[in-house]
């Protein structure tokens, strides 16, 4: 719902969610149900329709790199706003993370990051959807030179010359294109909350996601409850430009890797040099690692009103995996 700022009347907004049964949308469904918006929720098979609607949304098979499937998803619902959260990053879409070859692993999610982005935006035009959120990125990707913090004012690193180059430009590519249609981009921090991080949790119990070099990377994380209310508030404000959506805490591999350790009941992470990882695991891993910058929050917080549930990944941690 949104409040007319001249009668104070609530209105009710038609919200389209463009991957509604991901592992985000699974959580920002049932919050902006609870608002008292009507959902309309994309996902890939007819498998799904039954937990979109258990959830509270009517619920629609759409293929995101069809532009005609795209067309007639949102000329039926005649959103008020779109959101896009199209991705294909889950093991049965991508297979096993791979990060060493990240432009192998993120070869669809990168095409639904430029393909998927303007087929949204090609349909919003047609139908006269005036609003659209789209999903971004910014955990430990912010340009590396000066402080190990970042604000939206800050390039993100597009990765040059490494295999993570193609999915950073096709993240550029998805911000450029919801940018010039007057709408958001909420740069999302790693989740973690329900099914986010259990892949990186096995790996952390078997002590094969080890800390590199100096663990010196900064990184910036989110609760997926939390991204999920910044979401609702952007989509309720009509805000536009771009917004970190990040808890109050950056902090570098040495911190966190071994916290997620602990609270995972996991012996403490191994430390591999530089020259191991990049062999076994790539430049994005040792990048990640050892410059990674992180972001701050401050921006959301101050123009969205936005308050966090999880402000920290340590208590976060904690919770999850108690």
């Amino acid at each position: 719902m949104r409040t007319d700022a001249g009668t104070g009347k609530v209105i009710i907004v038609r919200v389209f969610v463009a991957g509604g049964s991901g592992v985000l949308g699974r959580r920002l469904v049932p919050q902006l149900v609870a608002r008292g918006h009507q959902v309309t929720a994309t996902t890939t098979g007819a498998v799904r329709l039954g937990l979109l609607q258990r959830l509270g949304a009517q619920g629609v098979v759409m293929d995101g790199l069809d532009a005609a499937s795209v067309g007639e998803a949102v000329a039926q619902a005649r959103p008020d706003v779109i959101v896009h959260q199209m991705t294909a990053i889950s093991v049965a879409h991508a297979g096993k993370p791979d990060l060493k070859h990240p432009d192998r692993w993120f070869a669809t999610t990168n095409r639904l990051r430029t393909e998927g982005t303007d087929h949204l935006l090609a349909a919003a035009q047609a139908t006269g959807v005036p609003h659209v959120v789209a999903q971004g990125y910014a955990s430990w990707n912010g340009i590396r030179r000066g402080g190990s913090v970042k604000t939206e004012e800050d390039p993100l690193d597009l990765l040059e010359g490494t295999a993570a180059q193609a999915g950073m430009e096709a993240m550029r590519h998805a911000e450029e294109a919801v940018l010039a249609y007057g709408g958001a981009v909420l740069r999302y921090g790693a989740f973690y909350g329900p099914g986010a991080i259990d892949d990186q949790v096995v790996l952390v119990r078997k002590r094969q996601y080890p800390l590199v070099g100096s663990a010196a990377g900064y990184s910036s994380w989110i609760h997926l409850d939390d991204a999920a209310s910044a979401t609702v508030l952007a989509v309720e404000q009509k805000a536009a430009g771009v917004f970190n959506i990040v808890d109050d805490e950056p902090a570098p591999a040495s911190e966190w890797l071994p916290h997620l350790a602990a609270c995972a009941g996991a012996r403490p992470p191994r430390r591999v040099p530089v020259w191991l990882a990049r062999l076994l695991a790539g430049d994005q891993a040792v990048i990640m690692m050892t410059e990674g910058r992180g972001f701050s929050n401050a921006k959301a917080k101050r123009e969205l009103g936005w308050e966090l549930r999880h402000p920290s990944w340590r208590q976060g941690f904690k919770e999850e995996l108690a």
